[in-house]
């Protein structure tokens, strides 16, 4: 992590009157992790123990507070970033949610709210509760019930989805889902064998068959656990110490705990820490601490209006802020990889121009690594502009430095010359001819001068043209020479310079081709990029994809172990839409029309290839 953090913040303050509100420190701290962020969220009961297992996944004896009371003692959301102990170039951000079930706060609406906001910015949400997982543990979970109320994957009327499509895509991006029994007293047995962990909490999710009103408040909260988390753990705790020492229970030493508590509590800490996975949003896309901070106040920003936090508007409101930054980053990697390559004036324009290419490549490169969701290439498309303007400019940088030399190298060997002028050297019979032999001489000693870049012809064309005027006047005070040879020595010199002149433009002529390919080949790695970009993009849908199907699969074989016939027809029904989906993806829609909306943007920023592009798009 870029910064030490000692101590949790408050990341959501959630005030007395139950306003939610995103705090500044907090977004200060994220705003400074451009890390990916693996997010831990505990959430449960008041007074269940949450913090105490924060601390230890912190590695830390205190830091959450635990309070010592049956008074809940975290308020809104606090969060602590550290850096992760298994995952190197990662964050590990823990949040400690406010318990639920506050009888002092009365305001059941603002539990499931901040149930919900832990779901929705955890890679791993771990719920703790006491004793075993009966019928009351499985109601006093009932947030996960209310979840469809509370979080929405599309905009309201967004392609015409049905209620039960919508919370279908919520295993898409649900954490995985850590269930910590604490104080657990009772033996792991069923039926007369021992069971593990993860099975006592399979088996506590089974459902009852019939359709009875208590047989749907019993199965509800096992459904949705069973559909929305994916991945699904148990952990169970022994009582950590006598009630007497519960009150001080981060002031004790590790000798005065239990020792098969001293046990569990490292076990539950590695699976953590080793099988949580990076933050991402839908479609694959790893979350930064950064971003992590905009999809808190997005999140925050919409139940604080009223509505219902829609996961795909926070992820394209993400987009905005973080392709925009990614224009900007790209440009000052360019810059970045320009500054120490570039030595101006270069002797051609191929030379500057393979320079630019070079650092446009990694520009983009670092657009490409940053940007998600733009559809349009909107942002490409303005990155495009910006590194033409960084070109242009460039160039304009090295005609002058080459201007410059070449007029200073020109005017110091001209002096020369100016002094034999004024001193009558050339004011004699056969002076013309002398100044033409010493004026050849000059441009011999110029072309050996080293450096001098692309404008060499051109400021020497214009250079001699501005001295015409002292080389016509010597001709026609030359007396040795007849009015007809002065006529002559006239048309030859004109036509000298005109043949400079044809030069001069076949260079600038054969420059501007140089420009067009270049623009040409500029256009072809934007495309290039593009299309490996969205090729990943395909194959990250695909695998998000085949991880439902298989979830789906195996929650569809559980159903009709279950005799749960109805249930497993409305899952099957599932899996055909996602083997829809799927198919689909072999080749979607998408991605000629991202595509041709770069094609669009290259004919306005790259104006000289879209005769080229236009007949080969058609």
């Amino acid at each position: 992590m870029e910064i030490p953090m000692p101590a949790p913040v408050c990341l959501i303050e959630n005030s007395p009157a139950g306003e939610l509100q995103v705090q500044q420190e907090a977004l200060q701290v994220l705003a400074e992790i451009h890390q990916p962020v693996v997010v831990v969220a505990i959430a449960g009961l008041y007074r269940t123990g949450k913090s105490y297992l924060m601390n230890k996944l912190a590695g830390k004896r205190t830091g959450f507070s635990l309070g010592s009371t049956i008074q809940s003692h975290t308020k809104g959301i606090w969060m602590w970033c550290l850096p992760h102990p298994r995952r190197a170039g990662h964050t590990l951000v823990l949040l400690d949610t406010e318990g639920l079930g506050d009888v002092e706060k009365g305001d059941a609406k603002n539990d499931t709210w901040i149930f919900a906001l832990a779901v929705l910015l955890s890679s791993t949400l771990v719920y703790n509760s006491r004793g075993t997982i009966d019928q009351q543990a499985m109601d006093q979970l009932h947030y996960v019930t209310e979840l469809t109320e509370r979080i929405k994957v599309k905009p309201v009327g967004g392609g015409g989805r049905q209620e039960g499509e919508d919370s279908a895509e919520f295993v898409r991006f649900f954490p995985a889902f850590v269930w910590a029994v604490r104080d657990f007293m009772l033996q792991l047995e069923l039926d007369g064998r021992e069971i593990t962990e993860d099975e006592y909490l399979e088996n506590a999710l089974k459902l009852k068959p019939g359709s009875s009103e208590q047989t749907k408040l019993y199965n509800l909260p096992r459904e949705c656990i069973r559909r929305f988390f994916r991945a699904r753990k148990c952990f169970v705790f022994v009582p950590p110490t006598s009630r007497r020492k519960m009150s001080r229970l981060e002031e004790l030493q590790e000798d005065e705990l239990e020792p098969e508590f001293r046990e569990q509590v490292p076990w539950f800490c590695r699976h953590v820490w080793e099988t949580s996975q990076p933050k991402t949003i839908p479609g694959g896309h790893v979350v930064t601490g950064a971003m992590l901070g905009n999809l808190a106040v997005t999140y925050v920003d919409a139940i604080r209006s009223g509505a219902v936090p829609c996961v795909e508007s926070a992820v394209l409101a993400l987009a905005q802020i973080e392709n925009s930054a990614a224009v900007g980053e790209a440009v000052a990697v360019y810059k970045e990889q320009l500054g120490p390559r570039v030595a101006l004036p270069t002797e051609t324009v191929q030379e500057l121009l393979e320079l630019h290419a070079q650092c446009e490549r990694e520009a983009l490169r670092t657009f490409m690594a940053r940007a998600f969701k733009d559809d349009d290439c909107r942002f490409q498309g303005e990155l495009m502009c910006h590194l033409e303007e960084q070109k242009q400019e460039l160039c304009c940088r090295n005609e002058l430095a080459s201007s410059e030399r070449c007029t200073a190298a020109l005017q110091e060997l001209w002096d020369e010359l100016d002094d034999r002028i004024g001193q009558g050297v050339y004011s004699v019979p056969g002076g013309y001819q002398c100044f033409l032999d010493d004026r050849q001489r000059m441009v011999e000693r110029y072309w050996q001068v080293p450096a001098k870049g692309v404008k060499a012809d051109e400021v020497l064309q214009e250079f001699l043209q501005s001295k015409e005027v002292a080389a016509q006047s010597i001709l026609q005070t030359d007396k040795a020479l007849t009015e007809k040879e002065k006529e002559m020595a006239a048309e030859r010199a004109r036509a000298e310079a005109a043949e400079r002149e044809r030069q001069v433009l076949q260079q600038k002529e054969a420059e501007l081709q140089q420009k067009l390919k270049d623009q040409e080949h500029s256009y072809q790695e934007n495309l290039r990029q593009l299309k490996e970009k969205l090729e990943d993009e395909r194959k990250k849908l695909l695998e998000e994809q085949g991880k439902m199907l298989d979830q789906k699969l195996k929650e569809l074989e559980n159903l009709r172990k279950e005799g749960l016939q109805e249930k497993a027809a409305r899952m099957e029904a599932e899996i055909q839409r996602l083997q829809q989906q799927n198919k689909e993806l072999q080749n979607p829609p998408w991605i000629e029309s991202a595509l041709a909306s770069l094609h669009e943007g290259a004919c306005l920023v790259l104006p000289g290839i879209f005769g080229k592009l236009a007949g080969r798009w058609s």
